[in-house]
């Protein structure tokens, strides 16, 4: 596995960080997803989300991203948020650069597919009027 930036973090999370792990001069294009909590889900309100991961939740993350960058050769970085989350916090923030925008976004997409579909980590999301589902268990 090459040294990806590939992390599940308990803080808040900082686009520019990932931005700043793919960009360089070679670079035409840096495509950043973030991916944001939503006030609704399925016709009712969320009011917070809350995340847990497996222990092993990193390096699936890690892998995601080793194989998405070993398959297109371009740089990939993404961090998963776990904990508390309010509505507008960043739950993921993904990353890639290549020197043309269709790479970009393609490369971008495919990473945030394999990462919701292969990383073990599930969110609880609490409604506004008292309940709450978990989701991807």
């Amino acid at each position: 596995m090459t040294d990806l930036l590939a992390r599940i973090s308990a803080q808040p999370l900082d686009p520019s960080v990932v931005d700043a792990a793919v960009a360089g001069p070679e670079h035409g294009a840096v495509v950043v997803f973030t991916g944001v909590v939503r006030n609704h889900d399925g016709g009712q309100s969320v009011s917070a989300l809350e995340y847990q991961a497996h222990p092993d939740a990193e390096r699936f993350l890690a892998a995601c991203c080793d194989e998405v960058a070993s398959a297109t050769g371009l740089p990939v970085a993404a961090i998963h948020r776990v904990g508390d989350l309010r509505v507008g916090d960043l739950a993921l923030v993904a990353a890639v650069a290549a020197p043309h925008r269709r790479e970009a976004f393609a490369a971008c997409a495919e990473l945030v597919e394999r990462i919701k579909q292969e990383v073990p980590i599930w969110k609880r999301q609490h409604f506004a009027e008292g309940t709450s589902e978990w989701v991807g268990l």
